[in-house]
């Protein structure tokens, strides 16, 4: 009768383990190996349609070329790439961040398709970068881009770290790419609020002034003052994640565009 308990604890000690091992191992690929790979994606977008860096510049923004340094953001070519996956909308770049990807956009009718789908149409839990349906990175003054706040830090899993002074203070600047070449955004503000209480979804404004009244209801409801100002400002970025506070509550970055 002893030696029977003992065989069935060691049975389920097995089991246990085997249960640990498992869950382990299914974090581990959620964690590391799906990012990897979806980072690797992008990567090889990069790879297969890469942009033309103008010469002498360190950057398609075209700033001076530094000796030992390598270029801050690179291109892609976008019209090819376009030409091979049609809802490929542009390429958002923070440099450092993890944040080097594609941004999509798919039918009005279905916006939230590539909420969890990669540019090829495939099925993935990390989804992509995607516009808000109705937003036109060529004639929206406001660019709204969603992603996935994912653990592993993919997509926009880091854009909470905006919360912190010291890290906005290291990732000011936001490189998006459009069909009209490479823009440049500086952060304004970040936030965490919801549609009601932050109009975050707005795509149109009626004039100017209103597009710098965005910025500066932004900037009234920011976690910290970045002292950039939404003065003079026609075009406005603004990325969105989920966050966790409360149950519609979003991560929210503004940035305004540079003119260079």
């Amino acid at each position: 009768m002893e030696k029977k308990q003992k065989n069935k604890m060691h049975l389920i000690q097995l089991l246990l383990l085997l249960i640990g091992l498992a869950s382990a191992a299914l974090l581990f690929y959620d964690m590391v190996i799906l990012p990897r790979q979806n980072q690797e994606l992008a990567e090889e977008l990069k790879e297969e349609f890469p942009g033309d860096t103008p010469p002498g510049s360190s950057s398609p923004t075209g700033g001076p070329k530094q000796a030992g340094k390598e270029p801050q953001v690179s291109a892609v070519d976008l019209a090819s790439l376009q030409e091979a996956y049609p809802n490929v909308r542009g390429w958002l770049t923070i440099p450092d961040t993890g944040i080097d990807y594609p941004v999509l956009q798919s039918s009005e009718d279905n916006p939230e398709y590539y909420l969890r789908h990669n540019y090829r149409g495939e099925y993935d839990v990390n989804g992509s970068l995607f516009l808000q349906a109705g937003c036109s990175l060529e004639e929206s003054p406001n660019r709204i881009i969603y992603g996935h706040n994912m653990n592993s830090g993919a997509m926009f899993g880091n854009l909470e770290k905006y919360a912190g002074y010291e890290y906005w203070k290291k990732h000011k600047e936001v490189f998006l790419q459009t069909k009209e070449g490479m823009e440049k955004y500086v952060v304004a503000a970040v936030l965490k609020a919801d549609v009601s209480m932050f109009p975050f979804q707005q795509v149109f404004f009626r004039d100017q002034e209103a597009v710098e009244a965005y910025v500066e209801q932004a900037k009234s409801r920011a976690l910290f003052e970045t002292g950039v100002s939404g003065a003079d400002c026609d075009t406005v970025l603004t990325l969105v994640t989920c966050s966790y506070e409360w149950k519609e509550a979003r991560n929210i970055v503004v940035a305004v565009r540079v003119q260079e």
